[in-house]
């Protein structure tokens, strides 16, 4: 069920932080259920590989490899080029192969096994499926709907002490969410949402980045310049909202506010009604180190509260080339299996998050009483860090506010936290930002050898 706020608070920034953190409603919990699955280029079964476009492939074939030998490759398992990938970050990184999507009439795991053994291949993968899953588990939570922001909580993350020291963000800082979509004109995002100064609407792409007329960002999922499809009825782009409102709602005489009052958000929306493929979501983490290495734009992370599929050397390579760009790769532990139980990330792998480069910025999430949340995996050496995750109150389209919990909600406090320090230490690395956040996280008994820091987030000092 969803709900319209009415409820005011006075533009005031000290009475809006207390007001905001009183709101109650009707709401309801989300949580994502990430499959695992093994590497496309390790020994797989069948019953490792839960989530794929069926019939399609991956293929990178390795530099200089002539055509007669390619063509062989691909002739052995009866594939047909459906689409090279070759972005500019690709081609900035020195990489003029590009990837192929690759269809096949046989079984995916049958085609990487048989392409393993051709000299002219790098790598063949399945192209995996990204996704959430939504559960209404609390459908009348009523009590401290923004804890994850208080300063009263011992458990939030502390972002009401930095407000009251004047520290609400900046719009000189930008986030990428790779997710859904985002509603751009909700009101409490109205303006926080990046419009592209390189490209005006005008049918062409002034910009030469391959994306004609991305005012706001790119639907890749779609492939349109379209990042909201959820109309006033509001039935899409939920998740991709709920998640930008809490980096960055607007401190206004409406509903939340999020980690940073001012920000630029930047939409690389992949996930759409099916869910999001392995090709669309190097397409969004390209996109957004091609807009920083090029026109200079202030991108310090992407926020990734999705998750599916096993490991994947093209995305891995993707976050390669945006650890290269100093752009953090924030991403949500996982929310464990069927059961709905967190799991231990450092026995079963949970990608993205469990990628090692020292870009990605692993979290997992807690309740306002401090406990580990049920659902929310966890491991000692590959999850970074504790964020609120339970019960977490944001925006929604069509213009409303709800409830929702998941490693996916624990994440954008995180990524919020990222640009929040950004704007205060504006010449912060990336690896100095991410040292930062761990450094100060807060001691907490549920996630002692459960995760890096054995804390959660703590922003009062940034």
């Amino acid at each position: 069920m969803k709900l319209l706020l009415s409820n005011f608070f006075n533009s005031d920034k000290v009475v809006a932080i207390a007001l905001l953190l009183l709101f109650t409603g009707c709401k309801k919990d989300l949580s994502e259920n990430n499959s695992i699955v093994a590497s496309a280029n390790r020994p797989t079964t069948p019953a490792d590989v839960r989530a794929h476009i069926p019939n399609e492939l991956i293929v990178k074939f390795k530099p200089g490899a002539n055509a007669p030998g390619r063509a062989n490759a691909l002739a052995n398992v009866s594939g047909q080029v459906a689409e090279k990938i070759l972005t500019k970050a690709m081609l900035r990184a020195g990489d003029n192969e590009g990837i192929f999507i690759v269809h096949t009439p046989l079984d995916v795991l049958q085609a990487v096994s048989k392409l393993r053994g051709f000299g002219e291949i790098e790598f063949a993968e399945p192209n995996y499926v990204y996704t959430y899953d939504a559960a209404s588990t609390d459908p009348y939570f009523t009590n401290g709907s923004l804890w994850g922001m208080s300063s009263t909580n011992i458990y939030g993350s502390q972002a009401a002490t930095a407000w009251a020291a004047g520290h609400t963000g900046s719009a000189t800082v930008a986030v990428g969410i790779i997710d859904e979509g985002i509603q751009y004109n909700h009101p409490d995002l109205n303006g926080q949402v990046w419009t592209n100064p390189f490209d005006p609407v005008d049918g062409i792409d002034n910009d030469g980045n391959g994306y004609k007329d991305d005012t706001h960002g790119w639907d890749f999922a779609n492939n349109d310049n379209s990042i909201y499809d959820g109309g006033n009825a509001g039935k899409l782009d939920d998740h991709g909202t709920h998640v930008s409102g809490t980096i960055g709602a607007k401190a206004n005489t409406v509903g939340v506010a999020g980690m940073n009052w001012n920000i630029t958000i930047i939409s690389a929306k992949f996930l759409g009604r099916s869910g999001g493929t392995t090709a669309n979501a190097i397409k969004a983490v390209d996109y957004l180190t091609d807009l920083k290495t090029r026109h200079g734009i202030n991108i310090v992370a992407s926020n990734n509260s999705w998750g599916g599929g096993g490991f994947s050397s093209a995305l891995s390579q993707a976050i390669d080339r945006a650890n290269t760009a100093d752009i953090l790769f924030v991403a949500a532990a996982g929310n464990g299996g069927s059961d709905g139980v967190g799991d231990n990330n450092d026995a079963v792998a949970n990608y993205p998050s469990n990628y090692t480069q020292s870009n990605v910025l692993a979290v997992a999430a807690i309740t306002s009483s401090g406990t580990k949340s049920s659902f929310s995996n966890y491991g000692a050496t590959t999850v970074d860090i504790g964020a609120p995750g339970s019960a977490i109150y944001s925006t929604t389209a069509y213009n409303l506010y709800e409830s929702y919990s998941g490693t996916s909600m624990a994440t954008p406090h995180v990524t919020g936290a990222v640009a929040l320090y950004k704007s205060t230490h504006p010449t912060a690395t990336a690896a100095q930002i991410k040292a930062a956040i761990l450094s100060s996280a807060s001691p907490t008994p549920s996630l002692n050898g459960k995760c890096v820091s054995n804390g959660r987030l703590n922003v009062s000092g940034f």
